[in-house]
């Protein structure tokens, strides 16, 4: 009885410089592109942040994303995740550019010696006011709130109440919105900005490392510190650095990664087409 083939996946550490820090992400690089219910069930399955799909599509490859409860327009952890496989595993050369095609567009990444350098939409911040159900769900103090691609962005005084927030994620996942990010001005070198980054309603209460959010937050310090590149860190548990460049509609969003683990997801165990 011949068995049949199974797909195979990666486990990447995305914004790590080491094992067991940043943002885990699943990657797999499929032979045919297959139901949104199907890569659900795969993601639910991962019960990572969130999982990629690739699939090969003109000179580059079709990318999507799915946290454990639904699909999301734009993830940065997992395309760095996606990108650091396709090189390793031999399917793009050493050097070349990877191109993924997304529901955010046409976004690359290229190595730049042990770092990946992510080509991502910019998406700055509007001023907004943050719903008082959600302030006291973060049970925090804002000194600035914008709002940008979904997601409320919150500045708090200091990155002490950045890392010590504590927020009641039931509450959270309430307040009609995709995420919550709260940043503050770095005092610690060599770092110019802190985050942290808590999605409930999507499946994620505090997602590690969030290379998204840096879309927003790389053209929110560029006005605020009249620069426009930056060394950040995103202080969950698990922590991650970045590197941020402000470049007008885009953003550049740099990080390193590890893969964790490799294995074959097996058709034979899914019931669904």
């Amino acid at each position: 009885m011949l068995k049949r083939a199974g797909y195979p996946f990666a486990q990447v550490d995305a914004f790590a410089a080491k094992p067991y820090t940043g943002n885990p992400a699943a990657v797999l690089i499929l032979p045919r592109p297959r139901p949104a219910a199907w890569m659900q069930a795969v993601a639910r399955e991962m019960n990572l942040s969130e999982t990629a799909f690739l699939c090969r599509f003109r000179d580059g490859y079709k990318l999507r994303w799915f946290t454990p409860a639904v699909e999301v327009p734009l993830c940065g952890h997992a395309t760095l995740a996606s990108a650091h496989v396709l090189w390793e595993s031999g399917k793009l050369g050493r050097g070349a550019t990877a191109r993924f095609y997304t529901r955010s567009g046409l976004l690359t990444a290229k190595q730049d010696g042990t770092w990946i350098v992510l080509d991502l939409p910019s998406t700055p911040p509007k001023p907004a006011r943050l719903p008082e159900a959600a302030r006291k769900a973060l049970r925090v103090r804002p000194v600035h709130t914008g709002f940008s691609a979904g997601n409320y962005l919150v500045e708090l005084r200091s990155e002490a109440e950045v890392r010590k927030c504590a927020p009641d994620f039931a509450a959270l996942a309430a307040v009609d919105a995709f995420g919550f990010v709260i940043t503050a001005r770095s005092r610690r070198r060599p770092f110019d900005f802190v985050s942290r980054c808590f999605a409930p309603a999507e499946g994620v209460n505090e997602d590690p490392v969030t290379g998204s959010a840096h879309c927003a937050l790389g053209p929110y310090w560029a006005k605020k510190l009249g620069k426009t590149d930056f060394l950040a860190y995103q202080s969950s548990v698990r922590g991650g650095v970045l590197r941020v460049s402000a470049r007008g509609s885009r953003v550049l969003v740099s990080g390193k990664a590890v893969t964790i683990l490799r294995g074959e997801l097996l058709q034979r165990g899914l019931s669904l087409n």
